[in-house]
């Protein structure tokens, strides 16, 4: 049987039409890590809807300990180059709390600025620390997903900034999997645990952990602001923003603006 071979030609789409505007609003890039399950979920469940989030990954390795923290900062202009080049985004997050305690918060904006030159930088520990003073906390108790040194790390960080820490409480955990297995219910009662009277606020550490979805229920049986890492995260990267639109459902943190 002969076969018979064809050049076939597309006929043009010609359609009169008004181009949809993607993320009219503002583009936000997120440098998040490889081995993260859970951050681009939850910011984007943060996220209102004229805001659009585009994501890059750096290299990293579990298990997550103070030493591969510090090692996977070099990458970091490199993810920064990725995130829509030529086109570049309004805001750049670097997604890990701890990465960032170790790492510290003007030398990861310098790193991402190497790869993504004037770009506004925001990251965990940055954002929940202006988002503490945003509601007024002063001392503070903290949870963390973490071993105990990269814990330490994060409590540090804080008190570095003027904090006092009022409890502070890890689950132990090494890898990111097992980060965001821990079930929101798990992650409330660990809130709940460490809150005392004398805590101003609950700070929850890691953007790897599904803890934004309680924050509103935390609230509600604790009478004070809790913060975690990606609420903290949005609500400073809408105000880099400009973003005047209100967000509900995440607590109460985003009634607030940063303090000048």
């Amino acid at each position: 049987m002969m076969s018979v071979s064809q050049t076939v030609t597309p006929e043009p789409i010609s359609l009169s039409y008004t181009p949809d505007p993607v993320g009219p609003a503002g583009h936000i890039g997120l440098i998040t890590l490889a081995t993260d399950f859970n951050s681009e979920d939850d910011l984007r469940g943060i996220l209102p809807d004229d805001v659009r989030l585009f994501t890059t990954r750096i290299e990293n390795a579990n298990p997550v300990t103070v030493e591969n923290l510090r090692a996977m900062a070099e990458d970091l202009p490199r993810a920064a180059r990725t995130l829509l080049p030529g086109y570049g985004v309004d805001v750049a997050i670097f997604g890990c709390t701890s990465g960032t305690s170790v790492t510290g918060s003007e030398k990861i904006a310098a790193l991402i600025n190497q790869g993504m030159p004037g770009v506004r930088v925001t990251n965990p520990l940055l954002a929940g620390e202006l988002a503490l003073n945003a509601v007024g906390a002063q001392k503070i108790a903290i949870v963390t997903p973490y071993l105990a040194d990269v814990t330490r790390s994060v409590a540090d960080g804080f008190i570095q900034q003027g904090f006092e820490t009022t409890c502070v409480m890890g689950f132990g955990l090494d890898n990111d999997l097992d980060m965001t297995a821990l079930p929101p219910q798990t992650i409330l009662e660990a809130a709940i645990k460490a809150d005392s009277a004398d805590a101003d606020a609950i700070f929850i550490s890691c953007t790897a952990i599904r803890s934004a979805e309680i924050v509103a229920e935390a609230e509600q049986k604790l009478g004070k602001p809790v913060i975690t890492s990606n609420q903290a995260l949005i609500w400073h990267a809408l105000h880099l923003l400009n973003y005047t639109k209100p967000v509900t459902g995440f607590g109460t943190l985003f009634d607030h603006a940063p303090k000048p």
